[in-house]
């Protein structure tokens, strides 16, 4: 009778792909709307901003009237976020990363290393588990939500410790985005260090636009630089970490076969980089690479629908405030540092 009962209990295969089919179908439909308010609704809300309200209004409603579980297989977050990594690449230039000079990767390079350390630190000390604050410390200091991804993949963090962190990121991408180029003019900072700060502190690389653009191209073409040499080395760290833990945190006895980092590397990284070098060759004409800039944005959209209907608010009550501190303490940590080192490296301190 329990054989019975259990088999019962699992969806059938025909209720599967009707949830599916309706559930793509509401996705795809918020995501016209996104499209719509970010073109035609005057203010300065990014299209994943907006897509993460929608898809947490929806979340809510669909929640309270017990649908969500019916269209639950349509929720492809990771799906759509690594073909929009893989077509982001198409837009990282390391020809024109390298024709401003070393600045923006020394700076990347420095935030990177200082606030990894610093919040994998203070992760520890508010005894955090050990994915949940390397998946939150590489989120923070390299570039948000797809960085959580690839060093959630890595250390085989819990599907709601991803859920947490990109909430965070998600939902602090839009004051920074507004209040950091409000300081930049108030402080009256040079362009430059402005845009170095942009790029080194805001998590999202759609946010990170939208602040230099809110402030001047030229502080946008900086900002864009720094933080593209923070997303080309999303693979390196990902990698580390897998590494990292299967030797030392999980403690397995064995060696790291190339089978166990092949499983554990994030795959989409590697179609990020080819696409990245292929953009970089002139690989693609002009209007390709439109095309492919629409498609990213599209497959983001989708994406920031899902983060807002796959939120859980059971799983991330289970999780407590502790992170939350954590988060807030790192994220103020990296939003100086950036500031400092801009200052030093793009202010011409150093005479670099």
């Amino acid at each position: 009778m329990e054989v019975k009962t259990v088999q019962q209990a699992q969806p059938q295969p025909s209720s599967k792909l009707a949830g599916t089919i309706i559930g793509l179908v509401i996705i795809v439909v918020l995501a016209v709307i996104v499209n719509k308010l970010s073109k035609n609704v005057s203010g300065t809300l990014e299209y994943p901003l907006w897509a993460a309200a929608l898809g947490l209004l929806a979340n809510l409603i669909m929640s309270a009237t017990r649908t969500k579980d019916f269209i639950q297989p349509a929720i492809r977050t990771e799906l759509f976020l690594k073909i929009g990594l893989v077509l982001l690449g198409a837009s990282v230039n390391f020809t024109k990363v390298m024709s401003v000079g070393a600045k923006g990767i020394v700076q990347g390079l420095i935030m990177i290393t200082c606030v990894f350390f610093f919040t994998y630190w203070l992760g520890g000390k508010f005894k955090l588990s050990d994915t949940l604050k390397a998946t939150m410390a590489t989120a923070i200091s390299v570039c948000g939500v797809s960085a959580a991804i690839a060093a959630a993949g890595a250390v085989l963090a819990k599907k709601e410790e991803l859920a947490y962190i990109t909430a965070l990121v998600i939902f602090t991408a839009l004051p920074l985005m507004v209040l950091m180029p409000w300081l930049a003019v108030e402080w009256n900072l040079p362009v430059q260090v402005a845009g170095a700060w942009f790029g080194g502190n805001i998590d999202t690389t759609a946010a990170v636009v939208g602040a230099g653009a809110i402030h001047g191209e030229e502080a946008m073409k900086i900002a864009s630089i720094v933080k593209m040499s923070q997303n080309a080395l999303i693979g390196f760290v990902a990698f580390a970490l897998a590494v990292y833990f299967a030797t030392k945190v999980e403690k397995s006895g064995q060696g790291v076969s190339a089978k166990v980092i092949w499983d554990r590397f994030p795959k989409f990284v590697l179609g990020f980089m080819i696409t990245s070098i292929l953009a970089s060759t002139g690989f693609f004409a002009k209007e390709a690479l439109g095309a492919i800039g629409n498609m990213q944005k599209w497959f983001f959209n989708l994406a920031f629908i899902c983060i807002g209907l796959e939120l859980a608010f059971g799983a991330l009550k289970q999780i407590g405030g502790k992170p939350l501190v954590v988060y807030i303490i790192a994220t103020i940590f990296n939003t100086t540092l950036a500031l400092g080192v801009g200052w030093l490296i793009f202010g011409g301190i150093l005479g670099i």
